[in-house]
C-alpha cells in the first residue's frame, strides 16, 4: 500500500512542486514537449521518481530539477527547497534578467517618450542583441 501512495504523475508533481500555476498549465508543457526526464520527452501520466532529473522550460528560462521527494498535494513556496534541488545553470538566470532588464520595448509608467539619446542608446542595444 505505501508504495502505491507514492506514485504521481508527472503534470500533478510539476503542478505541487510549484513548477507551474496550474496543473492544466503543466499539462499542456508536457504536451508540446517542454518537459523531459533525463534528455527525453515524457507524457502527462509519467511517474515521477526520487532521483529524476527533469529539464523543464518554463516561458523564456530552461529550468533543470532533481527530485527530491515525491509529493501529491501543492506546498508552500517556504517547503520548495525540501521537493526539488534546484540544477539550473547560474548563467541561465543572469541570461533571463539580462533580458529583463534591457527590454527596449517596456518603459515606466508615466516616463513619457525616450529622449532623443535614450532612443540610440535603446537601438544600439537592440543591435547587440
Amino acid at each position: 500500500m505505501a508504495e502505491e501512495d507514492n506514485i504521481v504523475r508527472m503534470d500533478k508533481w510539476l503542478w505541487a512542486a510549484r513548477l507551474f500555476k496550474t496543473r492544466s498549465l503543466a499539462a499542456d508543457a508536457i504536451k508540446g514537449g517542454k518537459v523531459k526526464v533525463d534528455g527525453n520527452a515524457v507524457k502527462p501520466s509519467r511517474e515521477v521518481k526520487e532521483g529524476d532529473v527533469i529539464q523543464v522550460q518554463v516561458g523564456q528560462l530552461h529550468k533543470v530539477v532533481e527530485v527530491k521527494t515525491v509529493i501529491k498535494n501543492r506546498v508552500s513556496a517556504k517547503q520548495v527547497p525540501e521537493v526539488y534541488n534546484d540544477l539550473t545553470p547560474k548563467e541561465e538566470y543572469e541570461r533571463i534578467e539580462f533580458m529583463n532588464a534591457y527590454k527596449a520595448e517596456w518603459r515606466d509608467r508615466g516616463a513619457g517618450r525616450p529622449t532623443k539619446k535614450e532612443r540610440r542608446l535603446i537601438e544600439k542595444m537592440k543591435d547587440d542583441m
